[in-house]
C-alpha cells in the first residue's frame, strides 16, 4: 500500500507556472527522496500534500484519504518538519514534547514513555537545557521527535539537512533511517549524497513536472555504461591501445573509457592479455546519483 499518492499536480503564482503536473507515489516504510534543484518546486509540493496551498488541478490522498486545502487527513497520519522549525525557547526538550503531545491528545500516561522513547530516538535524552541554546542540529532533532509524536504514517522533512555541519547532517541521516521502522518518510534536498546515503525511493523534481519517480535500483539500470580508468605499467604501451580501442582518451597518464559496457571490458580485458600488456590498475567507475540526476533533466 502506499502512504502517499500525488497525481499530477498544478499551481500557479499569477503567471508563474510552479508546479505543471508532478506525480509520484511513497509506499510504506520507506525513506523517499525527493530531488530538486532550488526553486524547482519542492516545498511548494509539501505545502500542497499537508493541505497549506490550494492546487490548481490533480489530486492528493495520504493513507487513503483525500487531501484538500486546508483540511489534513482526519486520521493525524502526517508529521512534518519544516526547514526551519521554530520552538519556544524557554522550554527544555521534554516539555516541548509534552506540551505537543498535550495539544494532540495523547493521554498523559502514554505520553511520558512517548516522550523518552523520542528523546533517546533523537539522542536529546540527557540534554537538560532550554531550547534557546541549542544549535541548528540540535533543533532539527527536535523537530523529529515533535513530528513523531503522535506516531504518523508518513513524516514530511523540508530539507532537514540544509545548513548543518557533516556531524550535523549525519546525525539527522541516521535519524530518519532508523525513524522508518515506524513511518515512511519523505525528505526534499538538493544534496544528492544524502539521498545515495539512506533512499530507496526517489523522484526527481524539473520544471514544474517529475523527470523520474522510483526505486534507486530502477534509476542505476537507466544508465547501465559505467566509465573505466586503465593504468598501464608501461607508458610505452598507450599507443597500442589507443590504436585498439580509438574511443579512449589519455589523461594524467590514465587511459579513460567513458562509456564501456560489460562486454566493452570483456574485449579490453582480453586484448590485454593476447598483447601481454602489464596493467597496474583497472578500475569501474559506476554513475553517482548526481551523474544519473543531470541525464534525467537533460543537463
Amino acid at each position: 500500500m502506499n502512504v502517499l499518492e500525488v497525481r499530477d499536480i498544478k499551481k500557479s503564482f499569477g503567471s508563474k507556472k510552479v508546479l505543471e503536473g508532478v506525480s509520484f507515489s511513497v509506499p510504506e516504510n520507506c525513506v523517499f527522496g525527493f530531488i530538486g534543484r532550488n526553486g524547482a518546486g519542492k516545498t511548494t509540493t509539501m505545502r500542497a500534500v499537508l493541505g497549506l496551498l490550494k492546487t490548481d488541478g490533480g489530486e492528493i490522498d495520504v493513507c487513503g484519504e483525500r487531501v484538500s486545502y486546508g483540511c489534513t487527513p482526519k486520521s493525524g497520519c502526517i508529521g512534518f518538519l519544516p526547514d526551519v522549525p521554530e520552538f519556544y525557547g524557554y522550554m527544555n526538550a521534554r516539555e516541548y514534547l509534552t506540551l505537543c503531545g498535550d495539544i494532540t491528545g495523547i493521554d498523559r500516561s502514554t505520553l511520558k514513555s512517548r516522550c523518552s522513547e523520542l528523546l533517546e530516538l533523537v539522542g536529546l535524552d540527557k540534554e537538560k537545557h532550554r531550547i534557546k541554546g541549542y544549535s541548528r542540529g540540535m533543533k532539527q532533532r527536535l523537530g523529529i521527535a515533535q513530528a513523531l509524536i503522535n506516531r504518523p504514517k508518513l513524516l514530511i522533512c523540508d530539507e532537514p539537512t540544509s545548513a548543518l555541519d557533516p556531524v550535523g547532517r549525519k546525525e539527522i541521516l541516521d535519524i530518519l533511517s532508523t525513524a522508518k521502522e515506524q513511518t515512511s518518510v519523505v525528505f526534499s534536498t538538493h544534496i544528492l549524497s544524502d539521498v545515495e546515503r539512506i533512499c530507496t525511493q526517489v523522484a526527481f523534481l524539473e520544471g514544474g513536472r517529475t523527470a523520474f519517480s522510483g526505486s534507486i535500483e530502477e534509476i542505476h539500470a537507466m544508465k547501465s555504461d559505467t566509465a573505466l580508468e586503465l593504468t598501464l605499467a608501461r607508458p610505452e604501451d598507450t599507443g597500442r591501445v589507443t590504436a585498439t580501442f580509438p574511443g579512449c582518451t589519455v589523461s594524467e597518464g590514465k587511459l579513460i573509457f567513458p562509456k564501456a559496457s560489460d562486454s566493452d571490458q570483456a574485449e579490453l580485458m582480453a586484448f590485454l592479455g593476447a598483447q601481454a600488456i602489464p596493467v597496474m590498475r583497472l578500475e569501474r567507475h559506476e554513475a553517482d546519483l548526481e551523474d544519473l540526476f543531470m541525464e534525467v533533466i537533460g543537463k
